[in-house]
């Protein structure tokens, strides 16, 4: 996952490019918790997504009811680090 790269700090940019490009795909199922996820994992990576990010912020936008605090929290972070 992109978290696990993220947080393990390896540089598979191929893998990366495929799990954004399958992501935007997919972000309409992401739960609020996968969607903060994400965004935290790109972030931490260094990783410049601009597409996913703003698929990711529209998702959010639309949702933003449904995150709980943590969520919410590490979303917030995310794009302030991007």
């Amino acid at each position: 996952t992109a978290w696990a790269f993220a947080t393990a700090g390896v540089a598979a940019e191929t893998l990366i490019g495929a799990i954004a490009s399958e992501a935007q795909r997919r972000i309409a199922v992401f739960n609020p918790q996968e969607l903060a996820n994400t965004v935290w994992a790109f972030a931490t990576a260094g990783v410049a997504a601009e597409t996913l990010f703003g698929a990711i912020a529209l998702e959010a936008e639309r949702r933003i009811g449904e995150f709980n605090p943590q969520a919410l929290a590490n979303t917030v972070w995310a794009f302030a680090t991007a």
